[in-house]
């Protein structure tokens, strides 16, 4: 599937997954475009998260594909998903609290250095790297900060940093979690600002969001799942919140319960 010739960065065909009797996923497709923001909408239980970890190569489809840049992938775990350029930002950020900014861009990934004849991690390198990330993204944090642990920092500037790791390792695919869950809102503002900035850069973004406020916000389309299939997609500009909602809860509403 492409727009205007555009190949999409990553697409999911036919992807159908089931957990003992549950069928979780019941040949779900979507794609999702460079410098594109998909929204991915639901109710609880509508196999969102399901969907995001086969995407981010948590968990195996027991049927479908999956495509990057028009090539059929196998996705191992995520540290396949992430050499493919797809990286995930979940609830809780992966963040290491007690550590400092530039160690959290590069963590596990950690560039060394030789002194005095050892291997020893770079920290001016790792420094350098995290005021080089932050700027880009138009991210202010105080110098005094920067070498501090992150657990120090704001929601929305911890939040920052896990976008900013994401974007160094280059990441083409930017999965996003309910980034603002946890969020007041000037910093929901501020997170809403940097998907705009990652968009303008050529970043597809994939979101997962409960606030519909956000979704209208910043999303080009909308696809919406129910019960473990697609109920439904929609150019944001062509839609409205009661639609949407309408195609999270089906009939539910006007014909009582089943």
């Amino acid at each position: 599937m492409s727009e205007a010739g555009v190949t999409p960065v990553l697409e999911a065909r036919d992807i159908s997954i089931r957990f003992g009797g549950v069928e979780a996923l019941k040949r779900v497709s979507l794609h999702v475009m460079p410098g594109e923001v998909l929204a991915l909408a639901g109710d609880n239980g509508a196999g969102k998260s399901t969907l995001i970890k086969i995407l981010s190569g948590v968990y195996h489809a027991d049927a479908g594909e999956l495509c990057f840049d028009g090539r059929t992938v196998q996705m191992r775990d995520p540290q396949d998903a992430r050499a493919q350029g797809i990286e995930t930002i979940y609830q809780d950020l992966a963040l290491a609290d007690n550590l400092d900014v530039g160690s959290n861009i590069f963590l596990g990934r950690e560039p060394t250095r030789r002194k005095l004849g050892f291997q020893v991690i770079d920290r001016v390198r790792m420094a350098q790297v995290a005021r080089e990330v932050l700027e880009r993204l138009d991210i202010v944090i105080p110098p005094r900060k920067l070498g501090g642990p992150v657990k120090m920092l704001s929601g929305g500037q911890r939040q920052a940093i896990a976008i900013g790791r994401a974007i160094y390792w280059n990441a083409r695919v930017l999965i996003m979690d309910e980034p603002t869950a946890a969020l007041g809102v000037p910093e929901q503002r501020k997170v809403m600002a940097l998907i705009g900035t990652l968009k303008a850069q050529g970043v597809a973004i994939v979101l997962i969001s409960h606030n519909l406020h956000d979704i209208f916000a910043v999303s080009d389309r909308i696809v919406v799942l129910r019960r473990g299939e697609v109920a439904g997609e929609r150019a944001t500009q062509h839609t409205n919140g009661d639609e949407i909602v309408r195609l999270m809860v089906g009939d539910t509403y006007s014909n009582g319960p089943h």
